[in-house]
């Protein structure tokens, strides 16, 4: 099962999250997504992993581009679209863990992605 992370390393909250992932011995895929844009289709995937259908989960609404682009009321559509457009939307850090995902805000939510993995294989054992 592998591990991702949507990763901005200027941000102290995706330190803390790939911190505490090392201090667990989790190595994980830390995908810059400033550099490299999600695809619409992929943020689709993350929100089903997150557990909901709604984009305004993982909107960031005080970056200067959503008030630019007047975002306040768009829709579904509009939102997806405008966050593969300006990935600075995006929330961060994203902890996706197989077929889960968490919005580490703060990043210690993360552990309750991997309780929930090391619950779930224990089971099937």
């Amino acid at each position: 099962m592998g591990t991702s992370v949507f990763f901005n390393p200027d941000c102290s909250n995706c330190r803390t999250a790939a911190g505490l992932l090392a201090e667990r011995g989790v190595e994980a895929d830390y995908i810059r997504y400033l550099d490299h844009a999600p695809s619409r289709s992929e943020l689709e995937a993350v929100l089903a992993k997150l557990g909901t259908d709604d984009p305004w989960e993982m909107v960031r609404t005080k970056e200067p581009i959503y008030a630019e682009l007047r975002l306040e009321s768009a829709d579904r559509d509009q939102l997806l679209d405008a966050m593969a457009a300006h990935p600075v939307l995006i929330q961060r850090p994203i902890v996706i863990h197989g077929d889960r995902a968490v919005i580490a805000r703060p990043p210690e939510r993360l552990l309750e992605l991997l309780r929930h993995h090391d619950t779930s294989a224990h089971k099937q054992a």
